[in-house]
Parts: structure tokens; C-alpha cells; sequence
């Protein structure tokens, strides 16, 4: 029977685990932008907006101006930081929240074998 967790062991797994996930997010916007420039999108994304926008403008569109591989990536490191402070509070928060609900009905009643 789960009676309890530490909310401490809580915090520590939670960390770690949205540590790991932060840094596949960052890994994955990375090769997403890759791939995404290897197929030639933002080419094409920029013809389409120079014929939207027509050479009456006087300003030639650059979705790079806005979309950088540098810009990119800081953005989701940014984001994947975010993501680890509140997936480690939330994980301790939920040690907590659990150790309560426990306590007043009995814990988690769990049946392991050895298949």
C-alpha cells in the first residue's frame, strides 16, 4: 500500500524527468527548423508574401527577420525553461496533494507480481 510520498523524491524525479523533456524539445524545434528550411518553406513562404504584398510596397518581406534559426532556438529554450520550473512545482505540488488525500482515505493500494 502507498501511504505516502516524499514530496522532496517528488521534486527530485519531476526535475529531472522535465529536464530530460526540455532538452528533446529543444533538440526538436532545432531539426523541425531544419527540416523545415531543407524543404525550402520559408522560400516559400516568402515568394507568397512578395506577391501578396506586390513591389508597390517598397519593402521586400523576410520571414528570416522573424523566424531565425537563432531566434528559434532561443525561444524554445526559453519556453523549455519555463516547462521545468513549473513541471517540478507541479510534481511536488502533487506529492503534496496526494499525502493529503491519503491520509484521509488510506492510500493506494497496489498488487505487484513476479511473473
Amino acid at each position: 500500500m502507498v501511504s505516502r510520498v516524499d514530496p522532496w523524491s517528488a521534486m527530485k524525479v519531476g526535475f529531472l524527468l522535465s529536464v530530460a523533456m526540455g532538452i528533446a524539445m529543444v533538440v526538436m524545434a532545432a531539426v523541425l527548423w531544419a527540416l523545415m528550411s531543407a524543404m525550402g518553406v520559408f522560400d516559400s513562404i516568402n515568394s507568397l508574401a512578395s506577391q501578396i504584398i506586390g513591389d508597390a510596397a517598397g519593402q521586400e518581406f523576410d520571414i528570416m527577420d522573424f523566424l531565425g534559426f537563432g531566434r528559434v532556438l532561443s525561444l524554445s529554450v526559453v519556453i523549455a525553461v519555463i516547462d521545468i520550473v513549473l513541471m517540478t512545482a507541479l510534481a511536488t505540488l502533487g506529492a503534496f496533494l496526494y499525502n493529503i488525500v491519503a491520509s484521509l482515505v488510506g492510500g493506494l493500494h497496489l498488487t505487484l507480481t513476479d511473473d
